[in-house]
């Protein structure tokens, strides 16, 4: 992800808290992960390690998107 592509989503990222306030994972590298799974339609479990362990990638995906971030992002 360039850091264009970064400065359009970092607000809608970093507004969403942790829920047990622990400091996040880079999310950049998340999102990028995401962004591979959505690309690819890959399974979770074949995401690259580069992009830290899939569960991880996957847990924050659905914590986003039961915040409502997609939504927020396509409005």
């Amino acid at each position: 992800m360039s850091d264009d592509e970064w400065a359009c989503f970092e607000r809608f990222v970093l507004a969403i808290r942790a829920p047990n306030g622990r400091k996040a994972i880079n999310l950049r590298l998340v999102l990028d992960g995401i962004f591979w799974i959505a690309r690819t339609g890959a399974p979770w479990r074949d995401l690259p390690e580069e992009f830290g362990k899939w569960s991880s990638v996957y847990r924050q995906f659905r914590r986003w998107t039961l915040a409502g971030l997609w939504e927020d992002i396509m409005g």
